[in-house]
C-alpha cells in the first residue's frame, strides 16, 4: 500500500528544495561525489532521497566495478597455465558457490539487522547483532574448512575432474576452501558496513583486498622476484591473502570506531536470541541464493544438446550481461539500507519512496545499456571470439536477454528491498516460482517443443526476469514487507 491514505511528509519529495541555478546544481552534484567516496556521518532517514540514494549507491557501485575487474584478470593470468589450470579454477568456483550462497545469505541477515537498529537510534544493539553474525561466519567456517583440507581432490572428482585436472588443481581448491573464512568474514563485515550506512568503508576494503589480489596473483602464479612459483595454487595464495588482509583491514575499520557501528569483544558472546533472529534470515537469504543460483544450471542443460558453440555463445553473452549489470547492484543495496533504517526509524513511506526511486535510477541505466547491447551485440562479442557460430548465438543471446532490461532493474531493487526489510522469504519463494516452475519448462517448451533451438532458451531467461519484476512489484505494493520485525 503507498501511503494508507495518509500525505507524506514534506522531504519525502526528492524534488523537495527550492529550484537551483545550474552552477549551484553542478556544485551540488560534485558535492554529493565527493561525500560518497569520502564517507562520514549522514542520516538516511531525513532530507532528500535523490542525494541518500546516491551517498549509498556511488560506493557501492565502485565496489562492483572493481570485483568484476579482478574476476577478469584472476581468468586472464590463470589462462597462461593452460586448460587444466582453467578447468581446476573454475571446478572449484562450482565447489565455492555453496560458500557464496551461505556468505551472501548471512550478509543478507547482517546488513538487515544492522540498518533497523541503527534506524531505531540503538547502536549497541546494531553492534551486538553484528558481532553475533561474525561469530556465527566464523563457526560456518570451520566445517568447510575441514573438508577442505582433507577432501579437495575427491570433491574435483566428483565433479568429473579428470585425473590431470585433479593433480593440477588439488592444491588450489585446498587452499580456496581452507580459507573460506576470508570470503565469509568479507561478505558479512561489508555487509555490516552498508547496513550502517557505512558504504564508503566498504568500497575502500574491497578496493584494497582486491588490489592486492591482482598484484600477488602473478607473483605467486610465476615466481616473479622474491616469490616462489606455485602455478595455478599460487592463484589461491594471493587471493587468499588477499582477503585476508581485507579482512584485518575490516577489522580495524570495524572496531577503532571509524563508522557508525564499533564492535567490542562482548560482542562475539554467543547471544541465543539474536543468533535465532540471524539464522532466520540467514538460511532464507541462503536458500534464496541457491535457488537463483542452481537455476542457471538448468538452463546450461537445456542448451547443452544444442553443441558446444550453441554453449559457448550463451557463455559470452551472459558474461557480458553480468558485468554490464553490476552497477545495479549497488542500486539496489542501497535500497536495501534505506528500507532498513528507515523502518527501524518508524518511516515505511519514505522506504517505499526510496525503493521507487532507485528502482528508475536502475531502469534507466540498465534501458540504456540495454540499447548498446541491442544495436552493437555482433560487435561485442566478436570481442572475445571469431568463430561464426559462436559469435551469432552470443550476439543473440545478447540481443534477446537485453530485451528485458526495462524490468530486470526493478526486479533487482525489489529483491534486496525484500531483504533490507528483513522479508527474505518472499523473494525466495518468488526466485522459486518464476526461475523453476516458470523459467525452465518455458526454456525447454520454446526451444525443444516449439523448435525455436536456443533462442527458445535467450526468450525463456528475458520473459522469468521480466516476470520476476512484475510479479515482485505487485508484492511489494501489498506492503506486508512494512510490518517485518528482525
Amino acid at each position: 500500500m503507498r501511503d494508507h491514505g495518509t500525505p507524506p511528509a514534506p522531504d519525502l519529495r526528492a524534488d523537495a528544495v527550492a529550484p537551483s541555478s545550474p552552477s549551484a546544481r553542478g556544485a551540488g552534484v560534485w558535492s554529493t561525489l565527493r561525500d560518497a567516496v569520502r564517507g562520514g556521518e549522514h542520516d538516511f532517514t531525513t532530507g532528500s532521497i535523490d542525494r541518500a540514494i546516491a551517498l549509498l549507491a556511488i560506493p557501492m557501485v565502485m565496489e562492483m566495478l572493481m570485483e568484476s575487474l579482478f574476476v577478469v584478470v584472476d581468468v586472464f593470468w590463470v589462462s597462461r597455465l593452460g586448460a587444466d589450470a582453467v578447468a581446476a579454477v573454475g571446478l572449484t568456483e562450482s565447489l565455492l558457490a555453496i560458500v557464496y550462497a551461505m556468505a551472501m545469505g548471512l550478509a543478507v541477515a547482517a546488513s538487515a539487522t544492522v540498518a533497523r537498529r541503527v534506524g531505531e537510534g540503538r547502536p549497541e544493539e546494531a553492534a551486538a547483532m553484528a558481532g553475533q553474525a561474525i561469530a556465527l561466519g566464523l563457526l560456518i567456517s570451520l566445517p568447510i574448512s575441514a573438508v577442505g583440507a582433507l577432501l579437495a581432490s575427491r570433491l574435483l572428482a566428483v565433479m568429473g575432474a579428470t585425473p590431470g585436472v585433479i593433480a593440477t588443481g588439488a592444491p588450489f581448491a585446498s587452499i580456496m576452501l581452507l580459507g573460506n573464512a576470508s570470503i565469509l568474514m568479507l561478505f558479512v563485515i561489508n555487509a555490516i558496513f552498508r547496513g550502517a550506512g557505512d558504504a564508503a568503508l566498504s568500497m575502500r576494503v574491497l578496493w584494497f583486498s582486491n588490489a592486492l589480489n591482482m598484484a600477488l596473483g602473478p607473483c605467486f602464479i610465476f615466481g616473479l622476484g622474491p616469490f616462489p612459483e606455485l602455478g595455478v595454487a599460487g592463484a589461491a595464495v594471493g587471493t587468499t591473502l588477499g582477503r585476508g588482509a581485507g579482512v584485518v583491514l575490516q577489522v580495524f575499520f570495524l572496531t577503532r570506531g571509524s563508522g557508525r557501528v564499533r564492535v567490542r569483544a562482548r560482542h562475539l558472546v554467543p547471544d541465543p536470541g539474536a543468533l535465532a533472529a540471524l539464522l532466520r534470515l540467514f538460511a532464507n537469504g541462503a536458500l534464496q541464493n541457491v535457488i537463483g543460483t542452481a537455476s542457471w544450471i538448468g538452463m546450461a542443460r537445456i542448451l547443452a544438446p544444442f553443441g558446444s558453440a550453441a554453449l559457448a555463445g550463451y557463455t559470452i553473452g551472459m558474461r557480458v550481461i553480468v558485468f554490464a549489470i553490476l552497477p545495479a547492484f549497488g542500486l539496489s543495496n542501497a535500497a536495501a539500507t534505506m528500507v532498513g533504517q528507515n523502518l527501524g526509524a518508524g518511516r515505511p513511506d519514505r522506504a517505499e519512496a526510496a525503493v521507487y526511486r532507485a528502482g528508475i535510477w536502475t531502469t534507466v541505466m540498465l534501458g540504456a545499456v540495454g540499447v548498446v547491447f541491442a544495436v552493437g551485440a555482433r560487435a561485442i562479442v566478436g570481442a572475445f571470439t571469431d568463430e561464426a557460430e559462436v559469435l551469432r548465438f552470443g550476439a543473440q543471446a545478447l540481443r534477446i536477454v537485453s530485451c528485458g532490461f526495462l524490468f530486470y532493474g526493478f526486479g533487482m531493487v525489489f529483491t534486496q528491498a525484500f531483504n533490507g526489510a528483513g522479508d527474505t522469504w518472499t523473494p525466495t519463494l518468488l526466485n522459486f516460482a518464476c526461475f523453476w516452475l516458470w523459467e525452465i519448462p518455458l526454456a525447454w517448451g520454446l526451444s525443444e517443443a516449439a523448435g525455436l533451438g536456443p533462442a527458445g532458451v535467450f526468450v525463456a531467461i528475458a520473459v522469468a526476469f521480466s516476470t520476476f519484476a512484475v510479479a515482485g512489484g505487485l508484492v511489494f505494493r501489498r506492503g506486508a514487507w512494512k510490518l517485518r520485525r528482525v
